[in-house]
């Protein structure tokens, strides 16, 4: 297991970022949009400040600090993420790396998706305790949208007396979707998303085929982009195309038959894939670029000349309120049959 290291179109930020640890704030809001590296970011940032010979400001990946940071055992860093990101993670515990000792149940329920407020508490103890080799101290909280209420007050109460030598780094797609009270006592981050080509040799790289087009299909986020590469699918699903190629011609399409084959997919998976459908028929029928699917852009753009502009719009609308039923359908297929009905009436002019 290697330390965490910086991915290639974050090397320079990370340094002139880093170059400023003398004088470095106590808590970091690190952010962007999804799939661009921001966990990378925050990790390799953490085995950084905690690296005893950093190089060029960066974790050198041989001293004492960062062999146990590879092994995760490092004293002076802790994770902060609930139970079900730590179990996804391959954690042996579904418990966080600090949960309360002796805590027990863990096994009888299901892991948690939230931060949890026994979880920030069961920090108080490592705070009191001097740094295991002087330096610093790094807590990683992740994701930042997970902390509910009363965690999030619990941290918030933390940062306003922080603990000496200690950097609270917090990561999050939307900030806007924190507590505002939390981050106020951040100071931000902003990661930008790299260019199309540096995304672009980089899922080379990593042994993506095709890799421009699920580069698009992840709306130019590499790590997203190689996500889903991985996921065993195509960058543009044949059904969307079967969904398609009817409305070109102001036919509906065989939604029966299309709800049967999306049965045994998760909801939010066609859901999300929908969304990135409608984006595109909007911007065909702006006249500009498809953003998401360019193999259909010809199709797209037939299907978008024929729609209306307001009807797409609502339909969009419609279906980011069908996103949030995704996780819990009554029925996977009925479920399934009236979204497409929906979204194949929403674009028949």
């Amino acid at each position: 297991m290697s330390t965490a290291q910086f991915l290639p179109w974050q090397h320079q930020t990370a340094q002139d970022w880093l170059a400023q640890r003398d004088r470095f704030a106590h808590a970091w809001l690190i952010h962007g949009m999804p799939g661009i590296g921001k966990l990378e970011f925050a990790s390799a940032a953490a085995a950084s400040l905690l690296c005893e010979s950093p190089v060029d400001q960066l974790a050198c990946g041989h001293c004492p600090a960062c062999t146990w940071v590879a092994s995760g055992n490092h004293p002076d860093l802790r994770r902060v993420r609930p139970e079900a990101v730590a179990a996804q993670e391959g954690v042996a515990s579904a418990e966080d790396d600090n949960a309360a000792a002796g805590e027990g149940g863990s096994a009888k329920r299901a892991p948690s998706k939230e931060i949890r407020i026994d979880q920030i508490r069961a920090l108080e103890s490592w705070f009191n305790t001097a740094t295991h080799r002087g330096g610093w101290r790094v807590a990683l909280v992740y994701p930042g949208e997970a902390l509910n209420v009363i965690s999030a007050n619990a941290l918030l109460k933390v940062l306003e007396e922080p603990p000496p030598n200690t950097v609270f780094l917090l990561v999050a797609d939307a900030p806007d979707r924190l507590l505002p009270t939390l981050v106020s006592r951040c100071r931000r981050l902003p990661l930008p998303a790299p260019g199309p080509a540096q995304s672009l040799q980089w899922l080379q790289e990593q042994g993506v085929s095709a890799a421009p087009d699920w580069l698009a299909a992840a709306g130019g986020a590499p790590l997203a982009a190689l996500r889903l590469a991985q996921s065993g699918g195509q960058a543009c699903p044949p059904w969307l195309a079967s969904l398609l190629e009817p409305l070109t011609r102001g036919q509906a399409p065989d939604i029966g038959t299309l709800a049967e084959g999306l049965e045994k997919t998760a909801p939010a998976e066609w859901i999300d894939t929908l969304q990135r459908l409608y984006t595109d028929l909007m911007l065909a029928a702006a006249g500009a670029p498809v953003r998401y699917f360019p193999s259909l852009a010809r199709t797209v753009g037939q299907v978008a000349s024929r729609a209306n502009s307001v009807r797409l719009a609502e339909g969009a609308r419609w279906l980011t309120q069908q996103r949030r039923l995704a996780t819990h359908p009554l029925s996977p297929k009925l479920f399934a049959h009236a979204t497409l009905q929906r979204v194949a009436h929403s674009c028949l002019g």
